[in-house]
């Protein structure tokens, strides 16, 4: 059987125009960092194709050495500024930067991504294969909503999410922002992508 991590992870699953609060669990990635627009950097777009090649060659690592098959996951993003009103309000994508990620199974580790590394340099074509990291989240309590609608449009969720519901909550912003993409943009018209955004948080003690 195909295990599906978006129907097995219940934080893969949000609800549109309500914010929830959840405990995310530890999960483990392939990761790449950068920083810059992501609609015109070529460190961002030389990021995800480096990255895909490992998560694809890690599946088939695991379906046909370990005979367990999984959907390989959406692709993620963590993204953060200096000074956050470039990414909520000003989305000012020079400033931002950026961490892709691509989410692994638990029963996956470092060596089976060493070997798929080594696969993809044979056949070439991920540009920052050497960047490509494995590192476990622990984001732990988080809020979350699913927008629907093009990424430019998310500003005015985020800075509700920010300034009143996480207030309203006595909760304070802890990690940093993050975005998953169940959409293919290259797929799917603007108005209907939809993105999970997700900001880890803590109880405020004030």
């Amino acid at each position: 059987m195909k295990i599906d991590l978006k129907k097995t992870i219940p934080s893969y699953s949000a609800r549109h125009g309500q914010f929830s609060l959840m405990q995310v669990p530890p999960l483990q990635y392939l990761m790449l960092d950068g920083q810059g627009d992501p609609n015109t950097s070529v460190d961002y777009s030389d990021a995800v194709s480096s990255l895909y090649p490992v998560a694809y060659v890690v599946k088939f690592l695991s379906k046909t050495e370990l005979d367990r098959d999984y959907v390989v996951p959406p692709l993620e993003a963590l993204w953060w500024a200096d000074d956050m009103t470039a990414f909520t309000t000003e989305r000012d994508k020079s400033r931002w930067h950026w961490t892709v990620m691509i989410g692994l199974p638990d029963w996956l580790d470092a060596e089976h991504v060493e070997t798929a590394r080594e696969r993809v340099r044979h056949k070439g074509g991920a540009p920052v294969l050497d960047h490509v990291r494995l590192e476990t989240l622990e984001e732990g309590l988080s809020v979350q909503t699913l927008h629907v609608g093009s990424y430019d449009d998310e500003a005015p969720v985020l800075a509700a999410m920010h300034t009143e519901f996480i207030p309203a909550q006595g909760l304070r912003r802890t990690g940093r922002h993050h975005e998953i993409y169940l959409s293919d943009p290259r797929r799917m018209p603007a108005e209907r992508l939809r993105t999970i955004l997700r900001q880890p948080v803590e109880r405020d003690s004030a």
